[in-house]
């Protein structure tokens, strides 16, 4: 805590209290808990449980020693207190949100330790500080956080642009997969660096921090509980996380010749036997089924500009169409929600993006005007 005042702030030292003893509360229940309360049906990976528990539990610790050392030690000598203990908040705190927040990307293995060496830099600055008694050292440290923070931003955009399209060449359904959100994260945890180490002795920024920190641990608890392990079967083989199996295929795309007859088996084996209703189906699984491997069929579709996701929802879209159709036809009254759920859609809210990318109009837009419209639309040509 940087301000004096806050010791003798009896609500705010309720607050920074009950935000410790939370993180506690969050970090136990994260490790020691082997089923998902927020959403039961989802499996979420282990590590990422892990890592942010260390993060929850180290937040926890990050408010004790701003109280110990604040009261107990360091009492009289401000600025070493402060060079200290920001030093141990940015070598501790700021890894494990990088580190969790790799975590959720599950396309591959991004090293974490390259992020964790750049913490060498803030104790030297925090040396350097002490040493000469100045707050220099404090405004080093925060402004080479900063730096950090800055480049693994840009790196983090980069591989969560990389992460997307990996799930689209791989999975036809992307609910709970997506960490589009974790961008979140990173906007809060500059906000917090804004508040928490800009005017120091400011008590409502004192305050801030502490909800920006609320808000970080109830972020992370939906966020780790609504996230799929993303893992394929192979036969009778243990499961394989998708980091693995890609890993192991890339040294084989270089190069790779097509075979010429993948179009006429999707047709005869996905679209024709109607595979594509299958929830979860992955590219892996359709791979099996139509007697390929997934490495042809990824490469087949990256020839065909389009991306497996694509190529799934659109003849999921072409479904729904019939079923409205046969449904008009047959005068039965039916919900958009209804048939989208026949159609292999998990969520109405994915089926209505799916159908505007491909249609140029909303559901419901076209449903009104399809009594006027010639049945032989654009959108019922065949993917080849």
């Amino acid at each position: 805590m940087y301000a004096e005042q806050s010791i003798h702030d009896l609500i705010f030292l309720m607050l920074y209290g009950g935000i410790a003893m939370l993180a506690i509360a969050a970090g136990v229940y994260l490790w020691m808990r082997q089923s998902n309360a927020i959403a039961p049906a989802v499996t979420p990976p282990k590590s990422l449980r892990r890592w942010t528990a260390a993060f929850f539990f180290m937040a926890a610790i990050s408010h004790v020693w701003w109280y110990v050392i604040g009261i107990y030690w360091l009492s009289d000598d401000r600025l070493v207190r402060n060079i200290i203990c920001v030093m141990l908040d940015h070598i501790t705190l700021v890894p494990l949100v990088i580190a969790l927040l790799l975590r959720l990307l599950q396309d591959q293995q991004r090293r974490i330790w390259p992020w964790v060496m750049t913490q060498t830099l803030i104790i030297g600055a925090a040396v350097v500080g002490i040493s000469t008694r100045s707050d220099y050292g404090l405004d080093l440290m925060n402004n080479i956080q900063l730096g950090v923070i800055a480049v693994f931003s840009i790196y983090y955009i980069y591989a969560l642009v990389q992460y997307n399209r990996w799930l689209n060449e791989n999975y036809a359904d992307l609910e709970n997969k997506q960490v589009w959100q974790s961008l979140l994260l990173l906007v809060a945890l500059l906000l917090i660096y804004e508040t928490y180490f800009t005017n120091p002795g400011d008590m409502p920024k004192e305050y801030m921090s502490q909800v920006f920190t609320l808000v970080i641990i109830a972020f992370l608890l939906w966020r780790v509980e609504t996230l799929s392990e993303l893992t394929i079967n192979c036969g009778n083989a243990s499961k394989v996380s998708m980091s693995e199996e890609n890993g192991m295929e890339q040294s084989f795309t270089r190069d790779l010749v097509v075979p010429s007859n993948i179009g006429s088996m999707l047709e005869r084996h996905c679209e024709a036997t109607q595979l594509y209703l299958q929830h979860d189906l992955t590219l892996q699984q359709l791979a099996i089924a139509i007697g390929s491997n997934r490495t042809y069929l990824s490469k087949y579709f990256a020839q065909q500009d389009i991306t497996y996701n694509n190529y799934i929802n659109r003849l999921r879209i072409l479904h729904f169409m019939q079923l409205y159709r046969d449904s008009c036809a047959s005068l039965r009254s039916v919900t958009a929600a209804e048939l989208a759920q026949q159609s292999g859609f998990h969520s109405y809210s994915t089926f209505a993006a799916a159908f505007k990318h491909f249609n140029g109009q909303t559901v419901t837009t076209w449903m009104k005007a399809y009594p006027q419209e010639p049945t032989d639309s654009g959108a019922n040509t065949k993917l080849n």
